[in-house]
């Protein structure tokens, strides 16, 4: 029960249970006062993996006020108007093209299993699942194995640098900021020609990110004390399960 939080309860004819009453909440009070202050003093130490956490903070400020006003509106707006199979049929899409960026990273770290069914999906869902619109691999069981070139930096021993904050973006870590150029590369959108349609293609991807995270930005606004330690941990917890393909490893990641 919060401190300060009182139930309303009957008027108890012996006074030993008032008392009693009294000290079981002074005593929740104390030990929720305590969790308290010492919550904020873990907090208040500072995290090695984020240095720059000053300016990040204030950059997540910026991008969770860009984001209410402007970015998660028109992403709800998009899943109001667009039907369902419309949606799932853009994701599909995309995510076809990211499977052929996949099988490559997957081939160059030696993860054959996963190349192999990065290849295979691409394969099916290019041509039964006609261009990619339908996810027909995934309806046969072939696993999806995401893999871009920043995590193939940490296959390859690349310490992960500190966690970085990018305006509009969110959370990275340097060596997916250094990836970057080699990951524009790898995504098939980058070498349309026509730049309308390549614009057009990249804001569609962006809109379809966003919308699929909608509900996780919902879990995040009520479960989260602070929302921006919340989101740096779950962003480590993922780049971890991601790096060591949901196995811990005997030894932790390099440090930054």
């Amino acid at each position: 029960m919060a401190p300060g939080r009182r139930r309303q309860i009957e008027p108890m004819a012996l006074t030993g249970l008032r008392t009693k009453h009294w000290l079981a909440h002074a005593a929740i009070g104390a030990a929720a006062s305590l969790f308290c202050v010492c919550s904020q003093a873990q907090s208040s130490q500072p995290d090695p993996r984020d240095p720059l956490e000053s300016i990040n903070r204030a950059v997540y400020s910026f991008n969770d006020v860009l984001d209410r006003a402007v970015i998660r509106p028109v992403a709800n707006a998009y899943v109001k108007a667009a039907p369902h199979w419309v949606r799932k049929g853009v994701t599909n899409f995309f995510g076809n093209l990211g499977d052929v960026w996949y099988a490559v990273n997957n081939a160059i770290t030696l993860k054959r299993q996963a190349a192999s069914d990065s290849v295979g999906r691409v394969m099916i869902n290019s041509t039964l699942g006609v261009l990619g619109l339908i996810d027909v691999a995934s309806d046969m069981n072939i696993e999806k194995h995401p893999a871009d070139f920043g995590l193939t930096l940490g296959r390859w021993g690349v310490s992960p640098g500190p966690y970085v904050v990018v305006p509009v973006l969110g959370p990275y870590t340097l060596r997916e900021v250094v990836a970057w150029p080699v990951d524009y590369q790898g995504n098939l959108v980058s070498h349309v020609q026509d730049m309308p349609t390549r614009d057009g293609l990249t804001a569609l991807s962006a809109l379809d990110l966003r919308a699929s995270f909608l509900k996780a930005g919902e879990v995040i606004d009520g479960a989260a004390l602070d929302a921006y330690s919340f989101t740096r941990d779950s962003y480590f917890q993922r780049q971890r399960y991601r790096l060591y393909d949901g196995e811990e490893p005997d030894s932790p990641e390099p440090a930054p």
